[in-house]
């Protein structure tokens, strides 16, 4: 990137560094799969760290293992409206289905039972589930976001029982490897940072501990780094390679529940976290563990990304830094727009194109580069959608108000587009058509003054 630009980002974590007396602070700028900008400040083993040192990422983790919990959805192993029960028998919140699980909705208890996971030894699934009682549950399935680590210790252990391997060996194989991670480990192998505490009256650190999680290990135990985080980062942006269809993982980035404890600026998807930050829309998730901060981000609609990683148990703002680093390359040196050039379409989709009416307001369709379809109002608001085909004729609404549901194109008798049939709503080529089915029919006196 340019100086200027480089310089803006270096002093932005330079900033918080010695502002939250980090030991290290090491953080990148993505966008388009490539890093950009990276920058450290502080010392691991008295040397900077660099793209390539290892960190705890805490709860970054539960979006792999949400990823792989999307994959099984996908081949029809499961269905986000499953109860637990249904794959994983014998917890005292099974009512809680798995998409509630995914976004923390589920109603279940924050931390699992005993002493804190965080800094304990865990024990396999028959040792936690053998702890767990009545007060795992503290909410009604569906009603509230509650944020919690133990539920995604069972998602952890469903993935485990449908794919007949651990849940690391299948988060390696279907995840990391085919988004060359390949130096994201469940323990540090080659250089890393030691997780710290930092003393809040006086600058000296006190080590902590990094035990094995066990049950609870996929709500946070992973260890990565900035080159590893870059390619994850573009993963949530949506270059999701062999691993997810792009679909999957824009439903995985809408907000299933909002944080709704202040004005909403935060909520949650399906194992990502969403904020708003100065008109941005930022998906990805953040990570703590004792001695550990880190966070990924990314916006989506510029392809722009941060990831932002230290060796403190608190004082640095990690999330802020991740969308402040955005917000600074975006102001500084704004991606410039594709540029235009004719498309190949299936020319037959023209005669789709052009004026509709949904009663007398005036819709425009208009074919988009990669053979979609989008339908919005001619002029000011209302329901806008994208449409993807299905089959012939037949179109599936992506986003808006029409997401989920059919367009469906349907022709007179010399096979010329007559009207459109979307959700039961009709629309015509002119305002109430008399020739078309317009819900209720049209007043055979027509339009009068």
């Amino acid at each position: 990137m340019l100086p200027t630009t480089e310089f803006a980002l270096l002093r932005r974590v330079a900033t918080e560094q010695a502002g939250g007396r980090a030991p290290s602070l090491v953080a990148a700028v993505i966008r388009d799969a490539s890093i950009l900008w990276s920058g450290a400040r502080g010392f691991v083993d008295d040397a900077t760290p660099d793209e390539f040192t290892l960190y705890r990422i805490g709860s970054i983790t539960k979006s792999l293992v949400a990823v792989v919990v999307m994959r099984l959805r996908d081949e029809g192993r499961l269905d986000l409206n499953d109860p637990l029960d249904k794959h994983v028998p014998g917890t005292t919140f099974g009512d809680a289905t798995v998409g509630q699980l995914l976004s923390h909705a589920g109603g279940v208890g924050s931390e699992s039972p005993g002493t804190w996971w965080e800094r304990s030894p865990g024990g396999d699934w028959s040792d936690l589930s053998a702890e767990l009682s009545g007060e795992d549950l503290k909410h009604r399935p569906g009603r509230r976001f509650h944020y919690s680590n133990l539920g995604y210790g069972a998602l952890g252990e469903l993935v485990a029982r449908l794919r007949g391997r651990s849940w690391l060996d299948a988060v390696r194989a279907e995840v990391l490897d085919p988004l060359a991670m390949s130096r994201t480990t469940a323990q540090p192998n080659g250089p890393h940072a030691r997780g710290l505490a930092v003393h809040p009256f006086a600058d000296v650190v006190l080590p902590e501990p990094a035990y094995d999680a066990g049950a609870m290990a996929p709500a946070g135990q992973l260890w990565s780094c900035v080159r590893d985080l870059a390619n994850w980062t573009a993963f949530v942006g949506g270059r999701t390679g062999e691993v997810l269809h792009p679909d999957t993982v824009a439903e995985m980035r809408e907000a299933a529940v909002i944080d709704d404890s202040g004005p909403w600026t935060a909520g949650y998807g399906l194992g990502l976290q969403l904020v708003r930050v100065g008109g941005k829309r930022l998906a990805g998730h953040t990570g703590s563990m004792p001695g550990f901060l880190a966070c990924t981000l990314i916006d989506p609609a510029t392809q722009t990304g941060a990831v932002a990683l230290t060796n403190t148990t608190s004082g640095v703002g990690i999330l802020s830094l991740a969308a402040d680093l955005i917000s600074l390359a975006d102001e500084h040196e704004p991606p410039l727009p594709q540029q235009w050039r004719p498309a190949r379409i299936d020319k037959a989709l023209l005669e789709l194109t052009g004026l509709w009416h949904w009663g007398p307001a005036p819709y425009h369709l208009r074919i988009l580069p990669n053979g979609w379809l989008d339908l919005a109002p001619a002029g000011g608001p209302g329901r806008a959608s994208r449409f993807r085909p299905l089959d012939h004729d037949r179109w599936l609404g992506l986003d808006g108000y029409y997401a989920g549901e059919t367009l469906t194109v349907h022709r007179d008798t010399a096979g010329t587009p007559h009207h459109l049939d979307l959700a039961t709503f009709v629309f015509t080529r002119t305002p109430y058509d008399p020739s078309a089915p317009v819900p209720g029919g049209v007043d055979e006196a027509g339009w009068r003054a």
